[in-house]
């Protein structure tokens, strides 16, 4: 089935952005051109997959030492030259065979061990397999600084021998002239220079005709002639001759050393996709490191959960700017999936909806998202968007014009799999004209069951959205005092556009105000003055309640540090008691000892005396006995639950419970409102109450 993600869409959505982002942290060329044309997969799987892969990568990333650098030069000269009998690879070439060989032997042997945590990955690169026979025949021509060894040939060694022995025969001579001339006074300032790969002298043009040899040029001044002595002419020669032996020599060593590793051009090939592969998901991973990004769950249905997500690009600006950037949380699915955003502009309502088609399209990319690892994104066929003012002078169309016909592909293309991203829904023509035809257009992409994130300002759309079972209105809440944003997205009923409101507090005349609102309909003015003064209470419930769970948290943490200093300062107290009571104890039992050992020292050993200390030591035994007994009984009770709980534990329903199904309406425990069973996966249920969706827990809801 055919995908449906245009050029427009892209751009409306900042994917674009994010795209060339990735590109710039590729080391390849081929795949940062593969960055550059990154859409979302055709297929489900494909993108699962490369999530997989990017996930654990970036688990290697974060926990495991060790991992090879995934930086390499590519191999396409290489593999183009090993395709063609008779041409041999250069130096440079055999380097590049060796370090993406030990790459790859290095990437086997890191997941070789741990193939049970990272299976993407380890299926990845046994696409290759470990080998050295590409490294072993590269090694024995080449030494540890990569260049040619004198033995890798006999003819080598041989000519590489004769050109040490010029060489020194040459300087040798060299020596002899420099000498002489620098006594006589003949050499510049710089005594010699190299022409030509010649070693000659720096000769003060007034002498060169006193100096025999080979004059091969000039100072660019004149004053300077650089000569070749005469006696290395000949051995100059030679060693040209030589220099050229030791080149074709070593040709034929790379061409036969081409031929060996030809048998492995499968093999490479592999090399070079495997790295490039490595280094696109690499590319990912980076940037995800940038913005926190991790894998969410890709669900089955089709749905978007949203939990503290973030625009990827606003969060990254942010943290640059050194600025907080506020999550958003959301939830669509079939029971539930057009949602109308309304309120004032500069509210964030763009951002919301932008920061929901972005993270989905990246999502079908295989890119990790910034968002908590519990959010869940389905799977769309077509991914589509209206946003911002799209003039086409090419075509000569007007905003107007342009969105109309963006609209009519919507409606020919949409249908349960697409979701439609649309921004300031309906504007552009007259409003009460305008209006009417947005509210057509929406009613029809909700009968094609697409998803959807409108923003709009107008008033039927979200009536509509208040009657249509499967839409919700939302807007973003602001401070009921200032009216300046809270970039928090609220779900459940529209947003007044605080038209009158914000004009008011930016200084506008009041008598401008009221004239303006007798040019409205009565019931224009009261349903938005409704709306603005229904957003301000919850926008002070919200601050209530945050303000309540800080407070509730404030107190909690104040009793619990209560009750571990009550409970330190009774243990105190206690040790302090059982002190004094054995420091007590030990001095009367000492008494009683003196007084037994003075009567011994006066009467002398008698059987009445002897039976005393006996029932003495007996007695004290005894209390020793009974006070660790009654310190066991005191710990048993405190872990002995009351009467009182005991007997609530025992209580029994008077009749089993009613199996809770998809379908079945449904109470919470503790309140009186109807609900719609949608969904149970494990232990939780997804709930409908009216236009509001919540998950409880299986055991806090009875059927009714």
């Amino acid at each position: 089935m055919k995908s449906l993600f245009d050029q427009q869409t892209a751009q409306d959505l900042e994917f674009e952005t994010v795209r060339s982002m990735l590109a710039e942290v590729c080391y390849q060329d081929s795949a940062r051109s593969r960055m550059q044309c990154l859409m979302p997969c055709l297929r489900k799987d494909d993108a699962v997959r490369a999530l997989d892969q990017a996930h654990e990568l970036l688990h290697v990333r974060e926990v495991e030492s060790g991992f090879p650098r995934l930086e390499f030069e590519e191999l396409h000269m290489e593999i183009q030259r090993l395709g063609i009998l008779g041409t041999p690879l250069d130096l440079e070439g055999f380097v590049r065979l060796i370090d993406a060989s030990r790459l790859v032997n290095d990437l086997i042997e890191f997941f070789k061990t741990r193939d049970h945590l990272y299976p993407e990955l380890n299926a990845l690169v046994n696409q290759a397999y470990f080998t050295k026979e590409i490294i072993a025949p590269i090694e024995k021509v080449l030494d540890a600084r990569l260049q040619v060894k004198d033995d890798a040939s006999p003819e080598l060694a041989k000519i590489r021998q004769d050109l040490k022995s010029r060489r020194r025969e040459i300087n040798r001579n060299f020596e002899k002239v420099l000498k002489r001339l620098t006594k006589d006074g003949f050499l510049a300032e710089t005594v010699e220079a190299y022409i030509n790969d010649r070693r000659v002298l720096s000769v003060l043009s007034n002498y060169k005709r006193q100096i025999p040899g080979n004059a091969l040029g000039t100072s660019k001044t004149g004053a300077f002639t650089y000569i070749e002595p005469r006696e290395n002419m000949a051995l100059n020669n030679e060693l040209e001759m030589l220099l050229d032996d030791e080149r074709n020599e070593i040709r034929r060593i790379f061409l036969a050393l081409t031929n060996e590793i030809r048998t492995h051009l499968p093999l490479i090939e592999i090399y070079q996709s495997t790295l490039t592969e490595f280094d696109f998901i690499n590319a990912k991973v980076r940037v995800a490191l940038k913005m926190d990004a991790l894998k969410p769950i890709i669900a089955d249905d089709i749905l978007i959960e949203l939990i503290d997500a973030y625009h990827p690009l606003l969060l990254l600006a942010n943290k640059e700017a050194g600025m907080k950037t506020l999550p958003q949380s959301l939830y669509l699915d079939k029971f539930c999936r057009m949602m109308v955003i309304s309120g004032p502009n500069a509210g964030g309502k763009s951002i919301t909806l932008k920061t929901v088609g972005l993270l989905q399209i990246m999502v079908q990319c295989g890119l990790l998202v910034p968002c908590d690892p519990s959010s869940k994104f389905g799977w769309f066929q077509n991914i589509l968007s209206d946003i911002g003012d799209n003039q086409s002078i090419a075509n000569q169309l007007s905003t107007y014009s342009y969105r109309l016909k963006r609209m009519k592909y919507f409606l020919d293309v949409s249908n349960k799999r697409t979701l439609l991203l649309l921004d300031e829904f309906g504007t552009g023509s007259d409003p009460e004209l305008g209006g009417a035809l947005a509210e057509v257009f929406f009613e029809t992409l909700y009968n094609c069951k697409s998803f959807g994130v409108i923003t709009t300002h107008y008033a039927n759309i979200k009536m509509k959205a208040a009657r249509l079972r499967n839409a919700v209105n939302a807007s973003m809440l602001f401070n009921s005092e200032s009216l300046e944003p809270l970039f928090q997205l609220s779900v459940g009923q529209p947003g007044s556009s605080f038209t009158f409101e914000v004009a008011q507090i930016n200084g506008i005349d009041q008598a401008l105000i009221e004239d303006a609102k007798t040019r409205l309909s009565a019931n224009k003015v009261e349903l938005d003055g409704l709306i603005a003064v229904l957003q301000k209470e919850k926008s002070e419930v919200e601050e209530r309640n945050l303000a309540a769970i800080e407070s509730k948290k404030e107190a909690d943490s104040a009793k619990e540090e209560y009750e571990a200093l009550s409970d330190h300062f009774e243990q105190r107290l206690q040790r302090q008691q059982d002190v004094i009571e054995k420091n007590n104890k030990d001095l009367t039992n000492g008494k009683r000892m003196t007084q037994f050992i003075n009567s011994y020292r006066l009467k002398g050993s008698n059987k009445k005396m002897l039976e005393e200390v006996k029932k003495f030591i007996a007695v004290e035994k005894s209390k020793l006995v009974t006070k660790k007994e009654q310190a066991k009984t005191k710990q048993i009770a405190k872990n002995v639950p009351s009467r009182s709980t005991v007997k609530k534990k025992q209580q029994q329903p008077k009749s089993p419970p009613k199996p809770i199904l998809v379908g079945s309406t449904v109470r919470m425990l503790n309140g009186n409102q109807d609900g719609q069973v949608s969904e149970i996966k494990g232990k939780e249920a997804t709930v409908l109450f009216g236009n509001f969706k919540t998950k409880v827990k299986l055991i806090d809801i009875e059927v009714v």
